[in-house]
Formats: structure tokens, sequence, C-alpha cells
């Protein structure tokens, strides 16, 4: 196989068969895409045939690891879920952290492709390579904890890793994840519906394979930096404890109060809360009332989680994940509510019944919205009165989403989108990017997510490269506003091709506090052997987002295709608070990012020299360009 850091295999089951190939990578295949979304998108573009139904046999889920899961670098322990989205009809990737990656690849394979239909509910499991199927009747309908458990208890080991879908999937909700490790979710896009259309209701992993380090050594001195990083580096007073301590959900109240998260289905402003309901929301209050001890993912040195019990109140919960920010911002402030027990109540929900949380709170966030102007009746709603901040009405949809319990609760699981079709009213609140809800970053405040959002590969996403929603936030506002700039451009391409290495690689997100610059490449390199500490790390980078990309090309999109609503990119802007009066130019942006990268600006597709410059992009050039 000839590069370090995988065992080199990775295997095809068919579950309507209830058989399985074991297949070995080409080394080129491996260096050239890494790990994670992009190798994920190279076996899918060959293993799916164009414009195939989501939901058909054959119609592919994919779960890839990658280099870091089990090779010892901190902060790398998340894979990636891989798959046709049934909410935008194209290329879809999730990834999540927890300890399932490692486990996958301890079972004997760097990754695990499923096709076809099962004729009644089964899982899957890996065994130190020997592959079983089994009967998941008795599980079929469980939420996700309890699901654990069973299949822990008939298989009798409590270590195995399981990636699987709850309630929300099973019934094909558009907004189902795919969940591990109890409260970790593989959550955007729609995978859980892809699991539970094939009756597929978990993948379980277990296995003594080792997978070795081209240069262990140097992986040591690199993890010693990170802890010194930690120790002394720039963030070590600031934003590292404030994670280290609270997670995510310690800049709930300044996002908040700067109108980056969305208040109001992204139509509010920070007057629209008061200050004890902003603060009741956030992470250190939340973390003072109920938090029992530190989570952290697989070899992570920052460890951002956390255990909540919840004693008393309205909705007592035993043991659940505290929410993360976007988790906070969806069951809060986008609601117009600053009632902390039902934003944890949700996102308990989500979890238990494998729901993406931000697609969640956006549909309730619609319905709201739609009834608040009138639109909807509260006989249609279901007697229930959808008032913004509404905390125990909140609950109660929530509630009616999960338990598909009445007509409201059936249709909302479809997303905000499909929802408003349904209807037929209610479109111009339904705030999503090709159907998919918005995350809790905002464009008006962050002009360079637009394009992200409205254009990645994998749209509506925040986590996606391109300019970031941090540093650009803070570009002065004569270059922050100036579309033309060739700033932005060179950002967003930079960016891209960042943050595809780090995904790839299986880093967290979060490494960027954690580890310093540069630091990721270093590692994925010691793990390698290949040196993508240079121009071939950038190349790599921005092969795999053409390679997602392409896998869209040849679904048929077109440019038009790549929607965003209006109202989050200041169409119209807004009349008061933190964004007013700013409008962006979403499609300049995306015209000097897609020169940048060589494409043509009209119909995104790239150049044929820009692909042959790229390399391993051969099946790319032959479908758009023949020969």
């Amino acid at each position: 196989m000839g590069v370090k850091g995988y065992l080199g295999k990775y295997v095809v089951i068919d579950l309507t068969a209830q058989k399985y190939e074991v297949r070995e990578f080409d080394k080129d295949v491996l260096k050239n895409f890494v790990g994670g979304p992009a190798l994920g998108a190279k076996i899918l573009y060959d293993l799916m045939p164009a414009k195939t139904p989501w939901d058909s046999p054959e119609s592919v889920i994919g779960f890839v690891s990658s280099p870091s899961n089990g090779t010892g670098p901190l902060l790398g322990a998340r894979y990636t879920v891989v798959s046709k989205s049934p909410v935008t009809g194209m290329w879809n990737d999730a990834n999540s952290g927890g300890n399932f990656g490692p486990l996958l690849r301890k079972s004997g394979y760097d990754a695990v492709f499923v096709k076809g239909i099962s004729a009644k509910p089964v899982y899957v499991f890996i065994d130190d390579g020997s592959i079983t199927f089994h009967d998941a009747s008795k599980v079929w309908g469980m939420k996700t904890e309890d699901t654990e458990h069973a299949i822990k208890k008939e298989l009798g080991d409590n270590k195995v890793g399981i990636a699987l879908i709850g309630p929300a999937g099973e019934r094909k909700s558009l907004m189902a994840a795919v969940m591990n490790d109890t409260h970790r979710a593989a959550g955007r896009g729609g995978s859980g519906a892809v699991m539970g259309s094939k009756n597929f209701k978990a993948l379980v992993c277990r296995g003594n394979a080792t997978v070795e380090a081209a240069n262990k050594d140097d992986v040591i001195a690199l993890n010693k930096e990170i802890g010194e990083w930690a120790k002394s580096g720039p963030l070590a007073d600031t934003m590292y404890p404030m994670f280290f301590n609270h997670g995510t959900g310690g800049t709930y109240e300044s996002a908040v109060l700067g109108s980056d998260a969305g208040i109001k289905n992204w139509g509010g402003v920070p007057a629209d809360l008061t200050e004890d309901e902003i603060k009741a929301v956030s992470g250190p209050v939340m973390d003072e009332r109920w938090k029992k001890k530190k989570f952290a993912c697989n070899t992570c040195s920052l460890g951002c989680g956390a255990i909540y019990e919840i004693k008393d109140g309205k909705y007592p919960i035993k043991e659940t994940g505290r929410p993360e920010y976007e988790n906070m911002a969806a069951f809060g402030s986008t609601l117009g509510s600053g009632d902390a027990e039902v934003v944890n109540w949700l996102n308990f929900l989500c979890n238990e019944y494998g729901y993406d949380t931000i697609s969640f709170g956006g549909a309730i966030a619609w319905a709201m919205e739609s009834y608040v102007n009138g639109l909807f009746t509260l006989e249609e709603t279901g007697g229930i009165d959808l008032k913004w901040g509404n905390a125990d009405a909140i609950a109660k949809m929530a509630e009616a989403v999960c338990n598909a319990s009445t007509e409201m609760g059936k249709i909302l699981n479809l997303g905000a989108t499909a929802a408003a079709k349904h209807y037929n009213r209610g479109e111009e609140y339904a705030i999503t990017a090709s159907g998919i809800e918005i995350p809790h970053h905002d464009p008006r405040r962050s002009p360079g997510l637009a394009r992200t959002y409205q254009y990645d590969p994998t749209p509506g996403r925040h986590v996606k490269g391109g300019q970031g929603f941090l540093a650009a936030a803070f570009l002065p506002p004569e270059e922050k506003f100036d579309y033309d700039h060739p700033g932005h451009a060179e950002r967003d391409v930079a960016g891209v091709a960042e943050v595809e290495m780090a995904n790839n690689g299986g880093f967290c997100e979060f490494a960027g506090i954690a580890i310093p610059d540069g630091v990721k490449s270093k590692l994925l390199s010691a793990v390698t052997g290949v040196d993508y500490t240079g121009d071939f790390g950038l190349q790599t980078g921005l092969r795999s987002y053409t390679m997602r990309h392409a896998f869209n090309l040849r679904e048929g999109m077109k440019r038009e295709d790549n929607t965003i609503s209006g109202r989050i990119v200041g169409k119209p802007a807004m009349k008061s608070g933190p964004n007013e009066g700013v409008s962006i130019d979403n499609e300049k942006l995306a015209d000097g990012f897609f020169a940048k990268m060589g494409w043509d600006v009209k119909t995104m597709v790239p150049s044929k020299k820009v692909l042959e410059d790229l390399g391993g992009m051969e099946t790319v050039i032959k479908d758009l360009y023949g020969g």
C-alpha cells in the first residue's frame, strides 16, 4: 500500500444481499485525498452512479476515518459520514468527534461504505475485520442511548464503537443525524435519513488493529509543543481557558449581544431579549447550575465538553451532554427564549431522537415566525401558542416533532424549506442556504460566510473554511464591506485549503484554539510520511474542495441552484441593531472566489488545466471534458 498512517483497506457492504467486499486503497488515492470528506467524495464519486436518488438501493453512505484517528495526534478524533443529502440533493459530509473514529480503525478498516436496502432492520458488526449482520428489530424504534445499551448488552462489550440513528432517522426525517457516544453527532444534511432508508440502525466496531505513524517521535514532539502552547501561547489566558472550562457555550452571551447568533429567526436584535434572558443560557451560568463533570473526545487536550445533571425543575434529566453554542442559539435566542431548562430539554431530545440541532431549531423558528405573522391558526399548530419566547410552547412543539404526534410535528420533520413548500406559505421565513437551515454565525457580521454558506459543496456550514467567522469579522469596515477587494478572494481560497486539510486529517475545528499555526499539517506529515506542510498541502486542500464540488457538478448542479435567503445577507437590511444597514453582495464575493480558483464564474466548472494541475482528478476530467 505504501503510505504510512493507514490500514490501507476499506469495505463495501451490500445490505440487500448481506454481503461485503474488502478492497485496498491505491496509495496515490490516499496521498491525494488523505481521509474524511475528500477521501469519501473520491470513493462515492466512483461507487455511485450519477443522479442516484438518495434513498435508492444504489445510494451509498460512508463512514470515513482520517490519518490522525488512533495514531497519536492531539485533537485528532474526528471521523466523517458522507452521502448524498436528502435536503439539498447534492453532496453531504458531516463529521463527529467522541471515540468512534479511532474505534472504526481498530476494527480493521480505514472506511466503511454501505449500499443496498435491508429487508428488515439491521445493524452491522465489524469485529477485527470480520463482518456480521444482526437483526435490529428489537432496537428499531429505540432512542439512541437505549439502543447503545441494548447493543452493548447483546454483544457483551461496553467498549464497542457505535454509530447509529434514533427515531428521527428511522422515519427518514430530513433533519436526522448519525449519532455516536450518546451525544456526539454527525448532524447536518440528513445523513441519518439515508441510514433509515436502508433499514440500517447502526454500525458497530471493535478490534485490535493498530496503525503506526511514519514518524512517531515527531508526533510526540509536536504534541508536547501543543501542550506548551496551551500553557504559554497567545490564547493561554483568554480563549483557551474559556473553552476548557465552559466549552463553546462560553461565547453565547457575546454572540447574542453582537448579533452573531440568530435572534428571532434572524430578524431580531439583542434588545429583543433581556440581559437576564441572555445570561441564563450562557455557558458559565448553566455550568454553575448543572455541570457534573467534563467530557473530552478521544485524544483531546482541550476537553470542551461536559456532562450536566438536572435534578429538578420542569425537565429533570439524570445525565446529558452540555449544549454546544450552536444548540444554545438554536433553542434560545433564535426562538426569542431565555429559558435555560428548555434549551437543555431540546438539546437532550435531539440527542435521544437523533436530530441535527441547528436544523431542528431553525424549523421551529420558521413555525414560530409564521404563526406570529398570522400564517397558521392555533388549531393548525395543534393548540400550541407559538409566540416568541413561549418556553412551554417551544417544548411542546419540540416533543410533537420528536414523536411526530401532530400534523405540524410530522411536517416539521422535513425541515423549514420543505415544510414551507408543503403548506405553500411562509417561504420567506425559511432562513436557509440551498434548503438547509443557517448555523449561528451571521454573515452580516462576517460577510465571507455568505459565500461559504451559499456555495460550499456542503452548503450551510460555518466550519467549511473560506474567510471564517472570527478573523474576517474584525476586518476594518472599509475592507470588510468592499466586495471588490482582492483580499476577500485570497483569504477565501487560503482558508478553504487550510480547513479542508484539517477536516481530512481528522482534526477538531477547535484545533485553531488548541494547536499553534502550522502544527496540524506537521502532524499529518508525521503520521503519513507525506509532506503536507508546503505547496503540496495547499494543493491537496484545493483538490479536496474540488472533488466535493465535482460530485455536485456531475449531479447537474448549476450556479443558480446555490441559493441563500435574502434576510441572512441583509436583503432587506436591518433597520436597527449591530447589523443595521448591512447588505452583502454575496454574488460578487462568489465571483471573486471562483475566479481565484480558476473556475468559470458563470458555470462554476474548473478549467481543464486547473484539474490537471491539481492532480488525481482524471475521472473528473473525463466526465467534464471527455477523452
